[in-house]
């Protein structure tokens, strides 16, 4: 099958999404598959306001368009709502083409804590974005609610996976943590302020707090929490090691749809502490990990999880089983748009006060 892959999520940036991509388009490529991928490298591109490590591609609907026509795909997927997204979309609805969408991230509630707007505001630019989809890929029960009572129901089910062959338990730590007092409680993730580290960092408790990660908050965090401990991005082998080698993974985000890093977490059999809030309550069980609206509580508790019942809960979730999800969610041209689909204008924000 020939798929055409849009995404304004792809590397050099760091994140869920482009992990998510980046290991299905690889298992694709494998099995047989032909994918092109349209991400932000191949464009000029200007640095997103207040989050210049994304950079925002400067493509137009017609490059974008004239690009999947000449790869003439079975099937397209529209991954985010940014202007490579916008410009695909614009292109597939535009003649009719069938096409899937995505909703990886919480996009009204993480712009609403960038610019201090109410995130109802953008919940309309949401619905108008996949309102044409012929099927809404979403991760876990909790997404779906949220999406159906804002008016989008075409959904279809894609969970995410582990590579199982790098993240695993029988990881020796990183040289730190010899001579950290126990119990290590990490952090993996953006340092940005929708992922709410602080609660992390304030939450009392015994031991030491290591956050792994980059982002636009890194440099105010280092000088409020002077006591933790920040190694910055870890990638493959070192960052398997900071997982398996501390006692209990935190993850303090209310608005993320899935939480990729707990079920790495987890792989490594390292349980895991949150809110219970979307992403925690759909991927945790009792026996890995602890939710409660005390996130303090929730670490104490998730210190007394068995390890093995943390590591046999990770290694249920795989990468060939999300790429399977997603080969079945995917539409093919024989399938029509949904006749919601409108070639208008996306619907205006309004401007703050």
């Amino acid at each position: 099958m020939k798929i055409a892959l849009v995404t304004d999520a792809w590397s050099p940036q760091v994140n869920g999404v482009v992990r998510t991509l980046q290991a299905i388009t690889e298992l694709l490529s494998r099995w047989g598959h032909e994918v092109m991928v349209i991400s932000p490298d191949q464009y000029r591109s200007v640095p997103c306001p207040s989050y210049p490590e994304i950079r925002l591609a400067l493509a137009s609907g017609r490059s974008v368009g004239a690009r999947i026509e000449q790869f003439a795909p079975d099937a397209v997927h529209i991954a985010t709502e940014g202007p490579l997204g916008f410009a695909g979309r614009s292109h597939c609805v535009a003649r009719g083409l069938p096409f899937t969408t995505a909703y990886h991230t919480h996009f009204p509630e993480y712009v609403a804590k960038r610019t201090g707007l109410p995130s109802a505001w953008f919940w309309s630019y949401i619905r108008w974005f996949h309102r044409p989809s012929a099927g809404i890929m979403v991760a876990t029960e909790s997404v779906r609610r949220d999406l159906r009572a804002h008016g989008l129901t075409n959904l279809r089910e894609w969970s995410r996976g582990v590579d199982l062959e790098a993240f695993g338990p029988d990881i020796e730590p990183p040289d730190l943590y010899w001579d950290l007092p126990r119990p290590i409680q990490l952090y993996v993730g953006r340092v940005a302020v929708e992922k709410n580290i602080e609660a992390f960092l304030k939450a009392p408790g015994p031991g030491s707090k290591v956050v792994v990660g980059d982002g636009p908050a890194l440099a105010r965090l280092r000088q409020e929490f002077p006591e933790a401990h920040f190694l910055g991005r870890q990638v493959g082998a070192e960052l398997a090691a900071c997982y398996a080698g501390a006692d209990v993974f935190v993850f303090p985000s209310r608005t993320d749809t899935f939480g990729l890093v707990m079920i790495e977490a987890l792989a490594c059999g390292t349980p895991v502490a949150a809110y219970p809030v979307t992403g925690p309550v759909d991927i945790l069980t009792p026996a890995s990990g602890a939710m409660d609206e005390d996130l303090g509580k929730a670490i104490v508790h998730a210190l007394t999880l068995d390890r093995e019942d943390c590591l046999a809960h990770g290694r249920s979730f795989t990468w060939e089983a999300s790429a399977r999800q997603f080969l079945d969610a995917l539409v093919r041209p024989a399938e029509s748009v949904p006749a919601a689909a409108v070639a208008g204008l996306p619907p205006a924000i309004p401007r703050a006060a």
